[in-house]
């Protein structure tokens, strides 16, 4: 105990004797010097007495649909370092392929006592999924806040993006650029963020370029899976019909399309532009940087916690969507479209 006290006054810079009072609970320690002792303890990798750990006001579940993607610990470093502010203690859930449901994860976190539960991206999103499931655990008495994807028929507040006002900013991009055949690349039509970047794309193509609302969807749009390997087939396949550029709804998704246009013998951004949709964590380091549409992660975030902790408190936000705005970051993988450079 004596070697323990000398080694904690000596990494505080304190004297043996305050680091025993603030040990012991004793008054008369200034705030600062408490701390730089507590700071010490940990640092030594010392147990703080139980007496002085933090008290934690409950737990709070984070299910998230995987965490290959960066962007989903990205959004969940920023939620769950809003909760520990708060004296919450954020309990991550992930579902992976073969693994834990969505609806089991929810049952252990409810069965572990948590005030509440954030989802991101879950079966809310999916408009063939039984939303029954979230007016069950309503009745629990676990309040909730949805983010990414919006249904009527759920009674929570939801915190999303603008996918509309994002697919305008990246084809808005590309026209200014001197493209004329631009394509999305997305995943299943039946998450309601697939269609919002539908609705988006689709609007903004036909304002700009004068195409058909038919036109576009049915040769301009092409579904896949959310994956490197998704984003490198339906750019595989818009390439094919003539496309010089791919909007892609994700940065795997895009940084699969640069993998297609390298296997086709194309140059990105000198023969195809590729626009991605998140700004996720390093993708401005990729071979060229990416041009993306930056989901604003650390807003909706904040907002997640600050509407579930309202919930918790007895003061519920209203049952409504928050949306929050995106914004065009332009990179390397993005450049004027062939013809316009041959003329120029």
């Amino acid at each position: 105990m004596t070697t323990r006290l000398a080694d904690i006054a000596v990494q505080a810079g304190v004297s043996e004797a305050t680091v025993s009072r603030v040990l012991n609970g004793k008054p008369g320690v200034a705030a600062t010097t408490r701390q730089s002792v507590l700071a010490a303890l940990d640092v030594l990798g010392y147990e703080r007495p139980v007496r002085l750990r933090q008290r934690s006001e409950g737990l709070v579940g984070l299910i998230t649909p995987e965490l290959e993607n960066p962007i989903f610990p990205a959004l969940a470093q920023v939620i769950g370092q809003a909760l520990t502010r708060q004296g919450y203690t954020p309990v991550l859930a992930t579902q992976t392929p073969g693994g834990s449901t969505e609806d089991e994860l929810t049952e252990m976190l409810v069965d572990r006592g948590v005030a509440g539960i954030i989802y991101v991206s879950g079966l809310h999103a999916d408009t063939t999924a039984d939303m029954q499931r979230y007016d069950r655990l309503r009745a629990q008495g676990v309040p909730y806040v949805l983010v990414d994807g919006f249904s009527p028929k759920v009674q929570a507040p939801f915190i999303s993006p603008d996918d509309r006002a994002a697919m305008s900013l990246a084809v808005t991009h590309l026209v200014s650029l001197g493209h004329t055949r631009i394509g999305l690349a997305l995943g299943p039509k039946r998450f309601v963020p697939v269609q919002r970047k539908i609705e988006g794309f689709v609007r903004t193509v036909q304002d700009q370029l004068g195409l058909s609302a038919e036109t576009v969807e049915s040769e301009l749009v092409q579904h896949s899976l959310y994956t490197l390997e998704g984003g490198q087939a339906a750019a595989t396949a818009l390439i094919e019909r003539n496309c010089t550029a791919v909007v892609c709804a994700s940065d795997m998704m895009a940084l699969g399309a640069i993998r297609a246009a390298r296997q086709l013998g194309l140059d990105v951004p000198k023969d195809i532009s590729v626009v991605g949709f998140d700004d996720s964590p390093l993708i401005a380091f990729t071979d060229p940087p990416l041009t993306t549409v930056r989901k604003p992660v650390p807003a909706m975030g904040q907002a997640a916690v600050r509407t579930l902790l309202e919930e918790i408190g007895g003061t519920p936000a209203p049952h409504s969507e928050f949306v929050f705005m995106p914004e065009l970051v332009v990179r390397g993988s993005t450049a004027s479209a062939p013809g316009d450079r041959a003329r120029s």
